[in-house]
């Protein structure tokens, strides 16, 4: 999961756990996860592209904004 991009469909930040649709190509799908923020204190609105920096089974990751 870790390099996984996606988009934000529930607003990511401190003391929230968002939702992001992730592309996984294993299973040539786009999958929902709860998404907390890598970075303390970052807020990532709806619509932002992230990239998954860690994966915590079964459906949670942390992400970051996406460069690019």
């Amino acid at each position: 999961m870790v390099g996984y991009t996606g988009r934000v469909t529930g607003k990511v930040g401190a003391g929230l756990v968002g939702e992001v649709l992730l592309h996984v190509p294993e299973r040539l799908a786009t999958e929902a996860f709860l998404a907390y923020p890598s970075v303390p204190d970052e807020t990532l609105p709806l619509g932002t592209p992230v990239v998954v920096v860690e994966y915590q089974p079964p459906r949670t990751v942390y992400v970051a904004r996406a460069l690019g």
